[in-house]
């Protein structure tokens, strides 16, 4: 059976592996684990070559470890995350990769029905346009976070999906890195997200989303049409409150007509009416009803299926907004 199999849409956040006892009170020894991973991997019809070369340099990463359970020294609100996350350099560089990739760009955004502006803000806020992947063995991350117990399921699942990645040969192992957590290649997938969503746009045979642009460009718009995107809508827009408004009411899953939200008191930002245009949408407010708040379309909720962090969705679809004005002028063939 191909392990790939396993990773379908329905079960990505169900399914289990047997899960190896390893609390704090009754952890075993790093080496045994792996031992016992690779017979699990083996059982679960991954060549036993391919899983005993990947294990043969894994190794147990503290900072691993120590990233997970760092939490920020301070509490960041929207006013002072978008900033950091979206500085002017950014969206001067993101204007740059477009321009440079245009036509690639655009031969994906017409193949999966996404706009190229979306995509290469994705690819932006993730690794900084492919500069930030990641230097660490994805086995070894994998491994570690299993291992370390506080998500050894999830992690488990990731671990064998990646063998998986080795197994079908799309990246060779001494160039298979990625994050501390086990995310790879330029748009940051977990193992599960690439058996899924990965493409190879270009027919090489690989689908490689490290080195490869096209494969990249593909993968990340193959994700969101996948989860729903719908390229005759953009993401949202940044709105109004009335003082009254019932916070509620506010929520990603918490859907009304633009008609229903206009009677609620909601407007545009500039205090005019909203749009006569007849689609759902969430009031979301990241930190409080002092702070900004978005009329979110379902593209905004997309973003949220790749990252559950408002502030991510809501920094894409800024960097988005900041590549289309002013409008791109595509460059000559």
């Amino acid at each position: 059976m191909k392990l790939t199999k396993i990773f379908t849409l329905s079960t990505l956040l169900f399914t289990s592996f047997t899960v190896t006892a390893n609390s704090e009170e009754t952890k075993i020894p790093f080496d045994q684990y792996v031992t016992n991973l690779k017979g699990e991997a083996i059982e679960l019809g991954i060549d036993p070559t391919v899983v005993n070369n990947a294990f043969e340099s894994v190794e147990f990463l503290q900072r691993s470890v120590k990233s997970d359970k760092e939490q920020p020294e301070f509490k960041l609100t929207l006013d002072t995350y978008i900033p950091r996350a979206v500085p002017d350099w950014k969206i001067e560089q993101a204007r740059e990769a477009y321009k440079k990739h245009y036509h690639l760009l655009h031969k994906v955004g017409k193949e999966y029905g996404v706009q190229p502006r979306f995509i290469v803000a994705l690819w932006g806020i993730e690794t900084n346009f492919g500069r930030l992947t990641g230097r660490n063995y994805i086995i070894s991350s994998l491994t570690t976070m299993a291992y370390e117990g506080r998500r050894e399921a999830l992690f488990k699942k990731q671990l064998f999906a990646a063998l998986t990645i080795l197994e079908e040969g799309h990246i060779e192992q001494d160039k298979f890195i990625g994050s501390w957590a086990g995310a790879m290649g330029q748009v940051q997938f977990m193992p599960t997200s690439y058996l899924n969503y990965a493409v190879d746009f270009d027919g090489d045979g690989k689908k490689d989303i490290w080195n490869n642009y096209a494969d990249v460009f593909a993968s990340a718009a193959n994700y969101l049409k996948t989860e729903g995107w719908d390229d005759s809508e953009t993401w949202g827009r940044q709105v109004l409150i009335p003082d009254d408004f019932d916070i509620e009411l506010a929520g990603i899953k918490k859907r009304k007509t633009l008609d229903e939200w206009q009677a609620l008191g909601v407007r545009r930002f500039d205090g005019t009416d909203l749009p006569k245009v007849d689609m759902n949408a969430s009031i979301v407010i990241p930190d409080d009803a002092s702070g900004r708040v978005y009329l979110a379309y379902n593209n905004y909720r997309v973003l949220m299926h790749w990252n559950r962090s408002y502030y991510f969705a809501t920094a894409v679809s800024y960097l988005s907004e900041r590549i289309k004005y002013p409008r791109i002028t595509p460059p000559s063939k």
